[in-house]
């Protein structure tokens, strides 16, 4: 079973524990690591200021509704460089208007997440994620 490295991009501490209690409960061999702004998500992918030691992440999760910089700028800032783009990012939002769904697609974002409001609901989404994108893709070989 391969050991992959998710960053998981999320300000809200209940989406937080949420999250970690749905990929603990997979029993994968995954690292996780959490950064709770959209700046301190570039620091991270940048291994700037207290992340220079951090393990450069397979996958990415990203919240769109962040302080700081937005999800919307971390995306278009991983994309647009040569280096990071080949990370899949996942937007995993309680947002469903139109401009939050459309414009992670313009940026090339690899898929868009509403998350489910019932809690039991959303440890589905979260293992449907794992399950996708750990079990059954391919992902980058690059690592920094």
């Amino acid at each position: 079973m391969k050991n992959v490295h998710i960053l998981l991009v999320e300000d809200n501490e209940g989406d937080i524990l949420l999250t970690l209690e749905a990929l603990e409960e997979a029993k994968m061999k995954n690292t996780i690591s959490v950064v709770k702004d959209g700046e301190k998500a570039i620091q991270y992918v940048e291994k700037l200021e207290e992340y220079k030691d951090a393990i450069y992440p397979d996958l990415i999760i990203l919240d769109v509704n962040l302080p700081k910089l937005n999800g919307h700028e971390v995306l278009q800032y991983l994309k647009n460089k040569d280096e990071h783009m080949h990370i899949p990012v996942i937007m995993l939002t309680t947002s469903s208007s139109p401009r939050d769904i459309n414009e992670p697609y313009k940026n090339h974002v690899n898929c868009f997440i509403t998350k489910p409001i019932d809690v039991e609901d959303f440890i589905q989404a979260v293992l449907s994620i794992e399950n996708f994108w750990i079990n059954l893709v391919k992902l980058p070989l690059v690592r920094e």
